[in-house]
């Protein structure tokens, strides 16, 4: 992933809490017949030490897990937040006009060697482990308990886990720090008014990021 050194994040804690903040990411694997890829919710642990572990799960019936076996060179792709930027809020606009249109994002690439996973108490345990920080913000959270044993023990058997201790991750912040502090203060504003979708998570990055930002 080509990634310019001013938006580059190299820690693994600041990518993690990423992954965590939007857990669906896109694996991808040569498989025989090709590329091939699924969109899965993932969960991420910090071991091993320093680039930690990724796991998920698929349908039995998807075959990208065959193609694993039991260890097969793969990528996984998040995106963070992202955000269409006018050159309109740009200050150099009104000095010079020299301006166009971008987008600002974030996005994390992991890489390592994936395998599949069909054991049972693992599935179980994988499965807990999501289904507890998707419904930890409930007010009454939904537990895989709560499901009848037999049908919870049908349910693993039609999915197939996968695991990847990260061998290599990076990261992109692209939120405006290519720009002067006029420019991203414009961003920032026209951001916060605009309001759509993630915008407001861009504005805080776009400042968060900022080169003086630690001043």
């Amino acid at each position: 992933m080509y990634i310019p050194s001013h938006f580059a994040e190299s820690e693994p804690a600041a990518l993690h809490a990423v992954i965590r903040a939007h857990p669906l990411g896109a694996l991808v694997v040569v498989a025989d017949h090709g590329l091939d890829s699924v969109h899965v919710p993932f969960l991420v642990d910090p071991e091993p030490a320093p680039l930690g572990t990724l796991r998920c799960h698929v349908a039995r019936a998807n075959p990208i897990w065959r193609a694993l076996g039991d260890g097969r060179d793969a990528l996984v792709l998040f995106r963070g937040p992202s955000a269409y930027i006018t050159p309109s809020w740009y200050a150099t606009k009104r000095a010079t006009g020299k301006v166009v249109p971008t987008y600002n994002y974030v996005a994390v690439q992991a890489k390592g060697t994936a395998r599949a996973v069909e054991d049972a108490g693992w599935l179980h345990a994988l499965v807990t482990r999501l289904t507890e920080g998707f419904e930890r913000e409930r007010a009454a959270p939904w537990h895989v308990a709560d499901a009848p044993a037999d049908y919870v023990a049908a349910t693993l058997k039609a999915i197939v886990g996968i695991e990847m201790p990260i061998a290599s991750l990076v990261g992109t912040f692209k939120v405006s720090q290519n720009r002067g502090a006029a420019d991203r203060a414009g961003v920032h504003d026209g951001l916060v008014e605009r309001a759509q979708e993630s915008d407001l998570d861009v504005a805080a990055l776009v400042q968060a990021r900022a080169p003086d930002a630690g001043a």
